[in-house]
């Protein structure tokens, strides 16, 4: 599949870019290059490949949920830019 410089000029149009002549056939070759080599990977088997979503295989990073005990209010409250005592105050939002 090629690119045309008049698709490279359209779509760096409808993206609002001003391409001064030199750029807009230098990403024309450069975008040529990208779907020639796409080409390459559409004649590759990979029916034998499942379906993954990470070229790496991936474990969860999350830990298992354990009860601890939580902080003291006062503590919990002890950094707060404002407190009523028992709660952070914070400005209302509407």
């Amino acid at each position: 599949m090629k690119i045309s410089r008049q698709e490279v000029d359209r779509v760096a149009r409808l993206a609002r870019l001003k391409l001064d002549p030199e750029m807009a056939e230098l990403l024309t070759g450069q975008m040529n290059d990208i779907l020639t080599y796409m080409d390459k990977l559409t004649q590759l088997d990979t029916s034998g490949v499942p379906p993954t979503n990470h070229a790496l295989e991936l474990t969860g990073a999350m830990r298992p949920d354990q009860a601890r005990p939580s902080l003291e209010r006062q503590q919990g409250l002890a950094n707060a830019a404002d407190t009523d005592g028992q709660y952070f105050k914070v400005p209302r939002v509407i």
